[in-house]
């Protein structure tokens, strides 16, 4: 399955409809720490293919970064690791707490 670009709030919503379960990663491209957690969300994507992940560049995207904040309740941050299921966040990370093992916890 891999992971797909999301970039607009009408991708999101057709995704929202219909996955189950998915996980979001918003990703700064002008951030070494969001690096990082992108590098580790890539190596999870390699060894859980069976998972459908999303994610989105900040700086191309902020229109839908917001209003999942907004939606969700969710403090933006960036980066961000959000876990949906059944139409609602059941967990999300930033920063140096996503990690491989912290993504394949939170989708087991």
């Amino acid at each position: 399955m891999g992971k797909q670009k999301l970039e607009t709030i009408d991708e999101f919503n057709e995704v929202l409809q219909r996955e189950q379960k998915f996980i979001l990663v918003k990703h700064s491209l002008t951030c070494p720490i969001s690096k990082a957690a992108f590098d580790e969300y890539e190596d999870f994507v390699s060894q859980n293919e069976s998972i459908p992940t999303y994610y989105l560049y900040v700086q191309e995207a902020r229109p839908l970064s917001n209003f999942i904040a907004e939606t969700f309740s969710i403090r933006h941050e960036s980066p961000q690791a959000l876990l949906f299921e059944g139409g609602a966040v059941k967990w999300d990370a930033s920063h140096r707490k996503i990690t491989k093992e912290t993504l394949a916890n939170a989708s087991a």
